[in-house]
């Protein structure tokens, strides 16, 4: 950090400090509670198949030998107070970015970074839920997922159209949905065409189809997959999100996710044509508290936050294939990277697989190994692979 000053809200003023409220394990204790319920609700089938899965499990199936292992520097752009929960990144056109607060429900902006500084956030708007995803389906038209996930478990989606919006002007945000089940908890989101959002939730264990008016100011909502593999875990002792991430690959015509509490990182094959899950999910890598991700097509790899771990780590898509699950970053413990939440590509044409945007929350959810909580940064990440 260059000038050490709090980030400022739209009227210029400095953003007040903040003391800790509860911990991130309490307020996911609601949760838990509400996703065991959920599951013995839903029937044997999911809990036998969830069973089924965890106990083909083999203990790793981490492995780098042989392969060249990829290394990242990273900077810091922007740092935010202690206690600060930065969930989600879009990078935008020109270079600057949304970045979204969950404890404090709100939508930050900032510039696009220059040289070796840092930049200043501007507070855009402060939602009624906590924010979570930011999926842009087309130049500057933001959807933002929120869900009071600790508390009442609603889930809604809001619409950020910034095409003709400048610093220092009013944010138009719309209010679309309230996603139909009585609980509910939306996290990670994706799009896979410009009038479909799939949004996942954390909560229940699947993945939502949002289908937008031609306007995109309208939507529907229905459940578009459910599988085991992304219910919350009940037999872990842990109390964390089921499936998270989400991104859709227009090459491979896969939908990849993470599931954070059983460890898994998925794909499900789609039909191009209607957008609709074909077949079974299957499993690519286990043994991380996967988060948030990234996909490189060219290199057919994804680099996947792993947020408690404090790591990036890059994933091979082909579950057939040669390659490795490989520490990008974080082994042995970097400083820089605690409590990494999420990973965009920068904007540049080239920058896919060699330059990142990461958003960390300093350790507030889970202190790293030497106790320290630190402020949450947005960090560039600049990737190399011998």
């Amino acid at each position: 950090m260059t000038n050490g000053l709090p980030p400022k809200q739209a009227d210029g003023s400095a953003r007040p400090s903040r003391r800790r409220h509860r911990s991130w394990r309490l307020a996911l204790a609601a949760v838990g509670a509400a996703a065991l319920a959920v599951l013995l609700v839903a029937g044997g089938a999911l809990g036998l198949q969830l069973a089924m899965l965890q106990s083909s499990m083999p203990a790793s199936s981490v492995s780098r030998a042989g392969h060249p292992v990829p290394a990242a520097t990273l900077r810091t752009v922007a740092e935010f107070p202690v206690g600060t929960f930065l969930e989600n990144i879009a990078v935008r056109a020109d270079g600057s970015m949304l970045v979204t607060d969950l404890r404090e429900k709100q939508l930050w902006y900032l510039p696009a970074p220059t040289g070796d500084g840092t930049v200043q956030p501007l507070l855009l708007h402060t939602f009624d839920q906590p924010p979570f995803d930011i999926t842009e389906t087309e130049r500057d038209v933001f959807y933002v997922d929120a869900a009071t996930y600790s508390t009442t478990h609603h889930s809604h989606l809001y619409r950020v159209d910034l095409r003709r919006w400048k610093p220092g002007m009013p944010v138009p945000v719309q209010s679309l949905l309230e996603f139909p089940f009585p609980i509910s908890s939306a996290n990670g989101a994706c799009a896979p065409a410009p009038n479909v959002i799939l949004v996942a939730d954390s909560l229940i264990g699947l993945i939502w189809r949002i289908d937008l008016s031609d306007d995109g100011a309208k939507t529907t909502a229905r459940v578009w997959l459910r599988h085991a593999s992304m219910l919350p875990d009940p037999f872990s002792g842990k109390l964390q999100p089921g499936i998270n991430g989400v991104e859709y690959s227009a090459k491979t015509h896969f939908l990849y996710y993470t599931s954070t509490a059983q460890r898994l990182f998925m794909r499900v094959r789609v039909d191009p044509r209607t957008l609709e899950p074909v077949g079974d999910p299957e499993r690519l890598a286990i043994g991380h508290q996967w988060d948030d991700f990234e996909l490189d097509e060219n290199a057919h790899v994804a680099y996947v936050t792993t947020h408690r771990e404090n790591t990036i780590e890059r994933v091979p898509l082909d579950p057939g294939g040669r390659q490795a699950v490989q520490t990008v970053v974080g082994k042995p413990f970097d400083p820089q990277l605690v409590g990494p939440s999420d990973f965009a590509w920068g904007p540049g044409g080239g920058d896919p697989g060699s330059v990142a945007f990461v958003t960390s929350d300093g350790g507030y959810t889970a202190p790293p190994p030497d106790g320290i909580v630190r402020t949450a940064k947005v960090l560039r990440a600049d990737l190399s692979t011998p």
